[in-house]
């Protein structure tokens, strides 16, 4: 188990060299369970706030006829930004990779692309 859990870390801190990239966590979809957390943990969200926001927007979602799962979530503000990612898994719930952005350091684009491509990494 301890292997695993230094894996995990190691992949949730290569999320940080993302440019902007202030905090990061991998939480548990359903329960808000966090599993780990890299850099700014107030920047990376609460584990159980973002399951329950990413519930109800898959939920209003398929209320308004949209199909298929929820992908990701971006929130913005005048300082910062919030990027909730769905991390499928072989077995079991998915989980949610949050990511905290520094607004002024960020390129919006090229933190959804990297943190994108990276977010099956943390399971590797």
């Amino acid at each position: 188990m301890g292997e695993m859990a230094t894996a995990l870390q190691t992949s949730l801190d290569r999320l940080l060299d993302s440019p902007g990239v202030t905090g990061v966590a991998l939480v548990d979809a359903v329960t808000g369970l966090t599993y780990g957390v890299a850099g700014d943990t107030t920047e990376a969200g609460d584990g159980a706030q973002a399951s329950e926001l990413a519930a109800l927007i898959a939920e209003r979602l398929g209320a308004a006829g949209a199909e298929g799962e929820l992908e990701s979530v971006v929130t913005t503000s005048t300082k910062r930004q919030q990027v909730l990612f769905t991390v499928a898994r072989p077995a079991g719930d998915p989980l949610l990779l949050t990511a905290g952005l520094d607004r002024d350091r960020a390129n919006m684009a090229l933190a959804l692309r990297s943190l994108g491509d990276r977010a099956g990494e943390v399971l590797a």
